[in-house]
Formats: structure tokens, sequence, C-alpha cells
């Protein structure tokens, strides 16, 4: 027999006996009746089991039973509208624990607040993870990558599996972890950047990916993490880093369509927010825009000359939101100072072809038109202040002809981060791994 789940459970009013199983969420054992409240991951269904001769042994077991063990039960279901919960009534004829917890749980998964102790909860993430929005935040997860994945398979896109252990470290700036391989020293991958353009320079057109990818750094921010899930894209013959945006912002739009129609009732039932649809082209401001609005209307100036810091995000993000009724904003053209080597230089301005995208006032991509000419490329990374020798074999991607192109990088938690206005990425990441954590 097929799994009966919770949310279907009204399909089978009045039917022949079924089978569910279940955690247990509540128990009340009173004088004359016991009421057990059982939970899957779609919803809840109350069990009630009156106490006489004929329900001896099924009462005696409940009087032993602990919350959060699990229980199958076999019985009927019947409309009652007394019943607080769904106005359903399970009424068992059979009840068997199939695993019995412990009477103290390690945290009160039933009194969840964000206030908990919050290392006490990841060392038990477990059970922490039964708490329903916990489920649904990796359900929202489940739908965004599956939209994307719908995008892009329908574009004539490959989705490729690059390694993630490197002979050479795949980008300037950020640190790396190294490790030893077999005697000799090599690095986790950052991104898969270098071999997304090797498939750009194989003619794949069009490519994205979605895996692992690990930064070394020391960060403790809400934003930060040591592994992280990276959304990567990159496409073939184009004109300027405005058509990766223009890819990128039809994918953030099928993306948000489909977590309306997949979960739009929960994630306001649950999470207690409404759903913005974008229903404008998303805002592109240039770099140097950006930051005299944020002077003039914020009277803010932000740490990094080159860069923008948190506060300017924010900010920004909340012009945004006022003035083009966007929670997204392409920030465009940064100075070169900001960005790898490889990102494309305008002749005219001097700044690069690249963007950051933002999300409710935090960056979640940034992309760029690359830089597929072979001599640009060494003078880039030369005066990046980087050795050529160590990355030939990246620079040989582009000796043979290769296509102008460009992508993007999406970091999939910081945009679940503010989607479900989480506090920190450590809410929506299965495990999360940080400079303090690595366990369990």
């Amino acid at each position: 027999m097929n799994k009966i789940y919770f949310r279907d459970i009204e399909n089978y009013v009045n039917e022949n006996e079924i089978e569910i199983q279940g955690f247990v969420d509540k128990i009340r054992d009173l004088q004359y009746v016991q009421f057990i409240v059982l939970r899957d991951s779609t919803d809840k269904v109350q069990v009630t089991i009156e106490k006489n001769d004929e329900n001896k042994e099924m009462n005696d077991i409940v009087s032993s039973l602990t919350k959060e063990s699990t229980v199958l039960v076999k019985g009927r279901i019947y409309k009652q509208e007394k019943v607080k919960l769904r106005g359903l009534e399970f009424i068992p004829t059979s009840f068997v624990i199939t695993s019995k917890s412990s009477d103290e749980l390690p945290i009160d998964i039933l009194d969840y607040t964000n206030k908990s102790n919050q290392e006490l909860r990841l060392d038990n993430r477990f059970l922490d993870l039964r708490v329903e929005k916990n489920y649904w935040i990796f359900k929202g997860q489940t739908i965004i990558e599956n939209a994307m994945r719908k995008f892009w398979t329908t574009n004539n896109f490959i989705e490729i599996h690059t390694p993630k252990i490197l002979g050479t470290a795949s980008e300037s700036g950020a640190e790396v972890f190294s490790m030893d391989y077999f005697g000799k020293k090599v690095f986790l991958a950052q991104s898969p950047q270098f071999y997304k353009q090797m498939a750009m320079a194989s003619g794949f057109n069009n490519v994205f990916e979605i895996a692992p990818a690990f930064r070394a750094e020391n960060s403790h921010t809400a934003y930060h993490a040591t592994e992280f899930t990276s959304v990567d894209a990159e496409i073939s013959w184009i004109k300027s880093h405005h058509d990766v945006m223009d890819m990128e912002e039809a994918v953030m739009i099928a993306v948000m369509k489909d977590i309306q129609e997949y979960m739009g009732a929960e994630y306001k039932r649950v999470f207690n927010l409404d759903l913005q649809i974008p229903e404008v082209k998303f805002p592109r401001i240039p770099f140097y825009e950006a930051k005299k609005i944020i002077q003039d209307n914020y009277k803010y100036v932000g740490e990094k000359a080159h860069d923008f810091d948190r506060t300017e995000e924010e900010l920004i993000g909340k012009y945004a939101k006022k003035h083009f009724k966007s929670d997204f904003v392409f920030i465009i053209d940064y100075p070169f100072e900001a960005r790898p080597f490889y990102h494309m230089l305008d002749s005219e301005t001097g700044l690069t072809k690249s963007f950051d995208l933002l999300y409710k006032g935090i960056e979640i991509t940034t992309g760029a038109q690359r830089e597929h000419r072979v001599d640009f490329l060494e003078k880039q990374a030369i005066e990046k202040g980087m050795s050529l020798e160590p990355i030939d074999f990246y620079l040989n991607f582009f000796r043979y002809g290769v296509p102008p192109h460009g992508g993007f990088g999406f970091g999939l938690s910081r945009f679940l981060m503010r989607l479900f206005e989480a506090e920190s990425i450590r809410d929506v990441t299965f495990l999360y791994r940080g400079p303090n954590r690595v366990n369990p």
C-alpha cells in the first residue's frame, strides 16, 4: 500500500480501513479518552481512542507513548465538525509504535523561535528540520532548482558537472581550501568558472550547473558559508553583459511564477508573506550612479571605493523598491579593481562589462561578459598580479577560437534567505558549514 500523506487524508473519509504513518506531535491522555495528533511533512491529523476494554491494548500503548515517536495506525477517517484540527477524526483499530523517541528532546521543536539557541539547533538539525517551516523552505528550494532546470533545458542549455578538485585555484581574490592529493597540493573549487568557459570553447553554446562550491573565508556573518550551493550559467554568442542579464531576468521570473503556482498558499500561511511576482523589468543602475544615489538620498558613504558594502546593498535595494517597484535590481559596470581578471573591459569607459543582481537588498548574483581574447586575458591577469604559468591550461581554451560569451554565478542560499525572510543562511541550508562548524 502506498503511503497516504496527511494532506490527502480527507479523500478517504468514510472509506474502508486505511493505514497511516507519522510522527507523534501531541498527546492528551484524559480520563475517558486519548487524543494523539500525528504529523507528517504535509499536514496533521487527530487520532481519537476511547478508553474501554475493547481498546485496552491501544490505550496502554498510548499511555507509554512519547512525543516525536513514529507510529503506524490502521482505522477509518471521519468528518467531525467539533474537532478543531481540520474537522477530521481518525478512529483506529490498531496502533503500533514503529520507533520510540526518548522522553526528553535536546531542543523544543514545538516552540520554535529564531531567538532559540541556534548552535544547539544546528547540533540537532535532524530535529530542527521537523519544524513545518523548514520543510517548506526546502520544498521551495526544490521548486526553484526545478524551475531553473526547466527554463534552461527548454532553451537549449546543457547541464554540466565540473570537477571540484582543481590543480589551480579557480579565481583570484577569494580564499581557497587546499588539500593533499597523492602528495600534490590541490584545491577545492570556488566556482566552476574556468570549466564553464571551457564549455564555451567546446561549442556547447549554453550550459548550466547546480553544484557545491567552497570558499575558505573566515567569515562569521549571516551571509557567508564555507560550503554552499552555487548555480551557474554561461551563454555564447552574446553582444554584451546585457544579454546575460536578460537571460537571468527571464530565469528569475520563471522561478517566482513556479513558487507561486506550487507553494503560494503555504508561502502565505506558513511564513505570513506575500509573494511578489516581478511585473517590471529589473532596473539596471551603473555602479557609480548607484553610489551617488545612495549618497544623495541616504547620506551614506560606503566603506569601499570600488565595491559595495552591506549597507549600500540594503539602501540601493530600498531605493529600487521605492522608485522602480522592484525587489530585484542589477548594479552594472563595476570598476576593474573589484572584478576578476577574466571580466571584459569596456574600451571606452575602462569599466568591466559586469553586474551584480541584488534581491531585497542583498547580492545574490555576480555575472559578466567574459574576456574571450587570449592576449587581453593575459594582460589583465598580469595587471591583477597573477602569474600566467599556473593558469596556462585555462588560457589554452582561448587559443583556438572561442565565441563571445558571458554568464553568472547565483547564490541559492542567499536567495532563499531573502525569499523566506530568514535571519541567516544557516536557516536555509540543510547542513551549514562555516569556520567553526563541520558537524554533524
